[in-house]
């Protein structure tokens, strides 16, 4: 059998309710060459079955158990065979030029390139921008960018992005073959982001395109305002910010860290942004000893953290100056990381 010029992959945790849209979506494309391999991170509502049952062709990974976003993409690349490697998650549909209008992209004459970013819109509002890439805030928390706003074109034109959404990208197997894969410590959320700054510090480039299209549910496979969520964006932008952020940037950190928990902490009071809606259904308290949690546990992978910053001196092939380029180019405000659902 012809080796794919894409592998399309899906992770799914008892979302069967989800992947019949995922799923037909990627059968109506109008970029054929491609192969969709879906990673069961060990579901107990039959997933696996309703996938063998309608959709045969599909390559089906089955974990035994939950792996998380991170180790369920690295499972299905692991065994893909396509050049490029498409991430889609599993509660997005695909417009039908989604692969085309990418594969377009990354096949013009710029090798340097290792990304390319969809132009991500909410499923039940297409009007409304989920991300069109990422923004970064001073102390490693990540957010698309655009969302929320109304699409009236202000992002119709290709341009580069610091690195995709995990929800929907596309990303060179040679570049990953280079960098690695996932970091599975993270399990899920900023794992994108991570992998996004590794291949920066390599030199690989990021290129947005907005006629790749994908329409998406927006936490439907995880709740949007979860204790685990909010443990885990905590803990993971920590180690984002060790991993890849400039040592003063690190140190200046906590400022920028007091001032967005203020804001979150306005937020919660006046009922406004995901602190707002977290509160709602939790507590402020909650939200307190959560973010205890999330620091004790970053701290205790401390050692680990830092050996990894080091070795990826080796990696690194950009300069200081870009980096910083970078950081200043795709930064968010602490208003809009907080004060935004």
């Amino acid at each position: 059998m012809a080796q794919p010029r894409v592998s399309v992959i899906i992770v799914n945790w008892n979302g069967k309710h989800l992947l019949g849209e995922c799923l037909d979506s990627l059968s109506a494309q109008s970029f054929k060459d491609h192969e969709v391999v879906v990673v069961d991170n060990g579901s107990l509502d039959g997933s696996v079955a309703y996938i063998r049952r309608n959709y045969p062709d599909i390559k089906i990974v089955g974990l035994p158990e939950n792996h998380g976003y991170a180790g369920g993409n690295n499972a299905g690349i692991r065994i893909a065979s396509g050049t490029y490697i498409a991430l889609l998650n599993n509660d997005a549909k695909a417009d039908r030029e989604w692969l085309e209008n990418l594969l377009q992209e990354a096949e013009t004459n710029l090798p340097n390139v290792g990304m390319w970013a969809s132009k991500v819109l909410s499923f039940d509002h297409p009007d409304i921008i989920d991300t069109v890439g990422f923004l970064l805030y001073p102390d490693g928390v990540g957010r698309g960018k655009g969302r929320l706003e109304t699409d009236h074109g202000q992002y119709d034109q290709r341009e580069e992005a610091i690195f995709p959404s995990g929800c929907a990208g596309l990303y060179r197997r040679a570049m990953l073959d280079e960098i690695g894969l996932f970091d599975e410590k993270f399990f899920a959320y900023a794992d994108d982001v991570d992998l996004g700054l590794r291949a920066r510090l390599a030199g690989w480039g990021c290129v947005y395109v907005p006629t790749a299209k994908v329409y998406h549910k927006y936490s439907s496979s995880s709740s949007a305002y979860s204790p685990l969520k909010a443990f885990l964006v905590e803990r993971n932008r920590i180690w984002v910010l060790l991993k890849y952020y400039p040592l003063e940037s690190v140190l200046a950190s906590p400022f920028f860290t007091l001032n967005r928990l203020v804001i979150h902490l306005y937020g919660a009071l006046t009922g406004k942004g995901a602190s707002g809606r977290f509160s709602e259904q939790h507590s402020i308290l909650n939200a307190f000893f959560i973010l205890i949690k999330a620091w004790y546990s970053a701290c205790m992978e401390l050692p680990d953290i830092i050996r990894q910053r080091r070795s990826l001196k080796k990696l690194r092939r950009i300069s200081r100056s870009e980096l910083y380029r970078l950081l200043r180019t795709f930064r968010i405000s602490a208003r809009e990381v907080a004060l935004k659902e």
